[in-house]
């Protein structure tokens, strides 16, 4: 592994744990502090996940391209700005550092390390949803780094903080961090059953994004 490449996989590693640590962190607070207002509760777990995508995708964006997200890779790896290799290298340090931010949110609030999620999110209407969350949040990512590539952090902390509240999933629109929170019994986990149909709608609804871009952007924006 090169030098460039072992900084840009050290950054998607890095990244990982904070923005995992932050979902799942902020939604134990959340709910500990809402006092069973499910409602409340999800508005600080939106809250805290928008803003450190916006300061994530800053700090890290210019090392990594700041994916922190198999599907990311996936249409980067097809459009031809990152290697197969780079790829994979991506997307093994993007699920071991969800994990890892996972267990650093149990450890900062004092609960099991290791956890398995009993939260049922089963059926089409999740499976949906999260292809439509990642179908978005790809297409901002798309669209909007061709007319204005400085606006993405915002649109993406928009998109996501939109999705918590339109989807019926609350856009979880990452694989990676789908796995991590699939260990973790709290109040941003899924049950492991329920991860592959969220894998595969959010790998759907990626490459939807990928096609809408291919055929609306025009030829000289596109790389």
């Amino acid at each position: 592994m090169t030098t460039a490449l072992s900084r840009q996989v050290a950054a998607e590693l890095l990244g990982s744990i904070l923005l995992t640590g932050t979902v799942i962190g902020s939604g134990i607070l959340a709910s500990r502090l809402a006092g069973g207002n499910d409602a409340v509760a999800l508005l600080g777990n939106t809250l805290a996940t928008a803003a450190i995508l916006y300061v994530l995708i800053h700090a890290l964006g210019p090392i990594s391209g700041a994916h922190f997200n198999p599907a990311v890779t996936l249409i980067m790896t097809l459009r031809r700005q990152l290697t197969p290799t780079a790829a994979i290298a991506y997307v093994l340090a993007q699920v071991a550092g969800c994990i890892l931010g996972a267990w650093l949110a149990h450890a900062m609030f004092e609960l099991p390390i290791l956890q398995t999620s009993t939260l049922v999110r089963a059926g089409p209407a999740q499976m949906l949803s999260e292809g439509v969350a990642t179908f978005a949040l790809l297409f901002a990512i798309l669209f909007v780094s061709r007319w204005k590539a400085e606006a993405v952090p915002t649109a993406v902390a928009l998109v996501i903080t939109a999705g918590y509240w339109w989807t019926a999933s609350t856009s979880f629109a990452n694989p990676a961090i789908s796995i991590a929170r699939a260990m973790s019994d709290t109040f941003a986990g899924v049950r492991p059953a329920d991860v592959p149909g969220f894998i595969a709608g959010q790998i759907a609804g990626a490459l939807l994004a990928w096609a809408a871009s291919v055929a609306l952007l025009p030829k000289d924006r596109q790389t």
